[in-house]
């Protein structure tokens, strides 16, 4: 008996190292904002667009709720750009797709209607202008 009647089949191995590789630099990535607080000034460039006229971009505050997730702390995410954690969630959604479909054998495909994408540009674009208005405050990160 050899050692490869042991391993895990060849085909399987090979078309989970994209989903590997990826939940490894997205898991970096939190490992550091978790380490690495946004909420202390000097370890991150601030928002060009903040820095240079004073409004939130949609972004604004997604370093900041990316530490709170690796922290635990779902509230304090929420609050600091609950559509990032909202993206998080679809994240995670969407890389267990792929990898279930990478074991049985069939590519991941993501057709999204343009229904879709126009309605998740029209929540973006709302978002980002009421979070910019004197009584969207409560969307500031």
């Amino acid at each position: 008996m050899n050692a490869v009647s042991h391993s895990v089949p060849r085909g399987i191995a090979a078309r989970l190292v994209l989903p590997a590789g990826t939940l490894a630099a997205v898991a970096g990535a939190f490992v550091y904002v978790g380490a690495v607080d946004p909420n202390e000034p000097g370890h991150y460039p601030a928002c060009p667009l903040l820095r240079l006229t004073g409004l939130y971009c949609p972004g604004c505050g997604g370093l900041r709720s990316a530490h709170a997730v690796a922290h635990g702390d779902l509230l304090a995410a929420l609050q600091a750009n609950a559509p990032a954690v909202l993206g998080y969630a679809a994240f995670a959604v969407l890389w267990t797709v792929w990898v279930v479909r990478a074991v049985r054998g069939k590519p991941l495909r993501i057709d999204p209607r343009p229904v879709l994408l126009w309605s998740l540009g029209a929540f973006v674009l709302v978002f980002t202008v009421v979070r910019n208005l004197p009584f969207g405050g409560w969307l500031h990160p």
